[in-house]
């Protein structure tokens, strides 16, 4: 498991603007990649940190251009990276993470209680 802030979001929920570009931006690092066809349940999309960042709360930014003309809109946010420990509370790796959702209307919203069914918050 790396640290890092991840970002995910339902691709149909950009289908009405024929998808977008999403790219975060993580305290200076970013990634980008398209929205994805809006049939697939996912898209997700994580900008890594060095493993041993700590809990650390660093800027998040969030640019969703519309593939189909329109401009680009930018959400800011701040992360706050959590331990997390995948094989046990006493056992390696220690990663730093922070999620995220990316939705259409709010922006970067939290990810927790995220639901794969479009008739969901």
């Amino acid at each position: 498991m790396d640290s890092g802030v991840s970002v995910v979001w339902r691709p149909a929920d950009f289908k009405g603007s024929g998808g977008a570009t999403i790219r975060v931006c993580v305290d200076g690092s970013c990634e980008e990649r398209a929205s994805g066809d809006p049939s697939a349940p996912i898209g997700r999309l994580s900008v890594r940190l060095p493993q041993d960042i700590g809990a650390k709360t660093l800027p998040v930014e969030l640019t969703v251009t519309p593939a189909e003309g329109g401009s680009p809109v930018t959400y800011t946010a701040q992360a706050q990276l959590a331990e997390e420990r995948p094989n046990g509370p006493n056992c390696e790796p220690v990663a730093w993470v922070a999620r995220f959702r990316a939705d259409p209307v709010k922006g970067l919203v939290s990810a927790e209680g995220f639901s794969l069914r479009g008739d969901q918050p």
